[in-house]
C-alpha cells in the first residue's frame, strides 16, 4: 500500500478528512436520535472525493476516492456509532459527536474529543 493510501486510510479511520481551516462556523450539536435522523438519514453526505449515505435501516453506503464504502451505524447515548469498510479495509468502530451548521454536518471522532470531518448535506 502506498504512503498516500495509508494517509487516506488513517483519515477515514479517525474521521479527519481535511477540515476546512479558517472558516467561521456556528456548529450546534445534534444530541437526539430523531434530530439526527431528520437531519442526516437518507441524505447524501459529500466532500472532496467522498459521497456517503446513511440509511434508516442502519447501513452506510457510498464511495471514497474510487473505492466502495459500506458499514453499519446506530445512534447510542447521543453519539453516531459506526463501523465501516473502505475498499476491503476495515475502519474500526468509533462513536462520534455530530454537529450541524446549515447544510453542513461535522462528525467528531472519539465522542467529540478527536479529529473531525465536515460534509455537505444534499
Amino acid at each position: 500500500m502506498s504512503s498516500r493510501s495509508i494517509t487516506l486510510l488513517a483519515a477515514l479511520a479517525t474521521g479527519a478528512m481535511f477540515a476546512l481551516p479558517g472558516t467561521a462556523s456556528s456548529f450546534e450539536r445534534i444530541s437526539g436520535a430523531n434530530e439526527f435522523s431528520n437531519t442526516v438519514v437518507g441524505r447524501q453526505l459529500s466532500r472532496f472525493g467522498i459521497r456517503l449515505q446513511v440509511s434508516p435501516d442502519g447501513e452506510i453506503n457510498g464511495r471514497a476516492f474510487g473505492y466502495p464504502v459500506t458499514g453499519d451505524w446506530q445512534w447510542r447515548d447521543g453519539y453516531f456509532c459506526r463501523i465501516m469498510d473502505w475498499g476491503g479495509t476495515e475502519i474500526p468502530h468509533n462513536c462520534q459527536m455530530v454537529l450541524r451548521d446549515g447544510d453542513s454536518v461535522r462528525f467528531v471522532s472519539d465522542q467529540g474529543s478527536g479529529d473531525h470531518a465536515d460534509f455537505r448535506l444534499r
